[in-house]
């Protein structure tokens, strides 16, 4: 990565606007190779090219994506971020969609100082 997200806080708030941008590539720029990703609670999708078909999922709805982060806990080159996002877009049958969530997020530190998304759970919040 070129430019590296310098802390985990400017990873979420790039992912949030590279997606509402369309850009799968610039969000899929922030995992690590062999991430996790779950685009349905319970489901997980692992390394970057499944990730990247679940992201352009996502993109494909148009979306405006929003996040608030609640909770960053770093420990040796890893982080733990909570993060409140919502989602407003367009089905592709036209159709609106509005839905939200509570995520937990684990991102590791590289020696570059970059950081990038190891574990996505976008459902984490769910018990």
């Amino acid at each position: 990565m070129s430019n590296p997200a310098t802390s985990p806080e400017e990873v979420m708030r790039r992912f949030a606007l590279h997606l509402s941008e369309g850009d799968v590539d610039a969000a899929l720029g922030l995992y690590e190779p062999d991430a996790a990703f779950a685009p349905e609670p319970g489901a997980f999708v692992y390394g970057l090219h499944a990730i990247r078909d679940a992201l352009e999922r996502f993109a494909a709805l148009r979306p405006n994506l929003t996040s608030a982060i609640r909770k960053v806990v770093v420990a040796d080159g890893t982080a733990l971020v909570v993060n409140e996002w919502t989602i407003s877009g367009t089905q592709p049958d036209g159709n609106p969609i509005d839905m939200g969530g509570l995520s937990a997020d684990v991102l590791r530190r590289h020696p570059d100082g970059g950081w990038r998304v190891l574990i996505d759970d976008p459902w984490g919040g769910r018990v």
